[in-house]
C-alpha cells in the first residue's frame, strides 16, 4: 500500500539544495512552484549545513546548488565549503547574472567543482526577452570567466517553441564559448512551463528538425564537446523513468526545508511532505509516507502493474499523470499503453493547429511584479 515503509531502500545519491526561489529572471518556463512567493521562510546557514551532513552520512555524493538563483544567498561560499569538507562533488546551477570574477574565485577556493550557466537563447534579443532583463552579454562574460578559472564549461539551454528555431545558433554559441558540455533540455511541463504550455510546446516538425541538427553537431563535435539532448515527453511513446525510481536516488530540499522526492511533488494530494526542521534526513528518507509512497510497484494500476517495462520506467512521472488525468496513480499519459494517451495526442494536435493558424498567445512571466504579457520579438520562430 502506498505510503508504507518498504524493505531494501537504497540510499540517496543526489541532493538538490534549492537554496532560494528568489531570482532576477522571469523565465516563463521556470520549474519553481507557481506559488513560490509563499516559500519565504528560508533555511538558515546552519540548517543547510546539517542537511548536507545528514545526507552525506547516508551516502549522498552529488550536491546540486540551485534555486531560483542560488547566488542570491550571501552564505553560498560557506555552504560550498561545508560541502567540500564533507566530500561532495558540488555543482552550482546559475543564471550567471549576479556572478563576477571575485565570486568565482571565492567559490573556487571554497571547493566548488562545477558551474553550470543557463542561456535562454542564442541571441540577445530573444534571450533577454525570455529572461525579462538584459542578461545575454553578462552570461557570455561569466561563461568565459568560468572557463578561465579552470572549471569545466557547462552550458544549459531549455528548448521550447520560443527558441527552437535557433537550435543551430545555440550550438554555434556553445562552440564560440568553448563549452565542454552542453545540455539541450526540451522543456518539461511543470510549474510555470505547464501554465505556458500552449505557448511553449513546439510542433512535431519543429522537434524533428531541431533534434536532427543536434545529432549532426553531436557527431561533428565528438571528442570536443559533450552534448546532452534531453528528449521531449509529449512526442515520445514511452515515459521517462520518474526520478530514476521514486525515493531511490534523488532528494530535493526546498528553500523552506520541505523534503521532496521530486521537485514538483508538492502539487500531489495527501503527500504530507516532511520538513527538515522537524525530521532528520534519515527519518525522511526511510520512514516518511511521502518518500515511500511510490516505491516499488504495489501502488500501480493497470496497465502498469502487468507491464514488462515497469521496472524501467516505473509507470512514468507521477506529477505529470496527476496534472493530465487528476489521478497520481494513473499511467503517465505519455505512454502509448495508457488509457489516457489521447490526452497527449489532443495537446499535440492543438499545438499543430495553432501553428497552422498562426495563433501566437502571449506568455505569462514568472515575476509577479512584472508579469507582463509579451510576445517574442523574434518573428522568425
Amino acid at each position: 500500500m502506498a505510503g508504507l515503509n518498504k524493505p531494501d531502500i537504497t540510499p540517496p545519491r543526489w541532493l538538490l539544495a534549492e537554496l532560494t526561489y528568489a531570482c532576477p529572471l522571469q523565465c516563463p518556463y521556470c520549474s519553481n512552484p507557481i506559488n513560490y512567493p509563499d516559500y519565504n521562510n528560508e533555511l538558515s546557514t546552519d540548517d543547510w549545513k546539517r542537511v548536507l551532513s545528514e545526507a552525506r552520512k547516508m551516502g549522498a555524493v552529488q550536491l546540486g546548488l540551485s534555486g531560483g538563483e542560488p547566488l542570491v544567498r550571501q552564505d553560498l561560499v560557506e555552504i560550498v565549503s561545508h560541502g567540500r569538507e564533507l566530500g561532495y562533488y558540488s555543482n552550482l546551477i546559475t543564471s550567471g547574472l549576479t556572478l563576477n570574477e571575485k565570486r568565482i574565485l571565492e567559490l573556487k577556493n571554497a571547493g566548488l567543482d562545477h558551474i553550470q550557466i543557463s542561456f535562454q537563447a542564442s541571441s540577445a534579443e530573444v534571450n533577454d526577452f525570455l529572461a525579462g532583463t538584459q542578461a545575454f552579454q553578462q552570461k557570455k562574460d561569466m561563461a568565459r570567466l568560468v572557463k578561465k578559472h579552470g572549471y569545466p564549461m557547462v552550458l544549459c539551454v531549455v528548448i521550447h517553441r520560443q527558441n527552437i528555431h535557433q537550435m543551430r545558433e545555440i550550438l554555434e554559441l556553445a562552440i564560440e564559448l568553448d563549452a565542454d558540455y552542453l545540455e539541450l533540455a526540451n522543456t518539461q511541463y511543470y510549474g510555470w512551463a505547464h501554465r505556458n504550455r500552449d505557448q511553449l510546446l513546439p510542433t512535431k516538425e519543429q522537434f524533428t528538425e531541431a533534434e536532427n541538427i543536434a545529432q549532426q553537431y553531436k557527431q561533428k563535435l565528438e571528442g570536443k564537446m559533450k552534448i546532452y539532448y534531453v528528449v521531449p515527453d509529449y512526442y515520445e511513446d514511452r515515459p521517462k523513468a520518474c526520478m530514476n525510481g521514486w525515493g531511490t536516488t534523488f532528494l530535493t530540499i526546498a528553500p523552506d526545508g520541505t523534503a521532496l522526492p521530486c521537485h514538483a511533488a508538492a502539487q500531489l494530494p495527501d503527500m504530507q511532505l516532511p520538513n527538515v526542521r522537524e525530521f532528520s534526513i534519515n527519518e525522511i528518507w526511510n520512514q516518511s509516507a511521502a518518500f515511500n509512497w511510490f516505491r516499488g510497484d504495489e501502488w500501480m494500476k493497470q496497465p502498469c502493474r502487468s507491464c514488462p517495462e515497469k521496472t524501467r520506467d516505473y509507470g512514468g512521472c507521477r506529477c505529470q499523470a496527476y496534472m493530465l488525468t487528476g489521478d497520481m496513480y494513473a499511467a503517465d499519459p505519455v505512454c502509448s499503453k495508457s488509457p489516457d494517451h489521447a490526452t497527449i495526442t489532443s495537446i499535440t494536435e492543438t499545438t499543430q493547429e495553432n501553428d497552422l493558424n498562426n495563433e501566437d498567445q502571449p506568455l505569462i512571466f514568472r515575476n509577479p511584479k512584472n508579469a507582463a504579457h509579451r510576445h517574442n520579438p523574434d518573428n522568425s520562430k
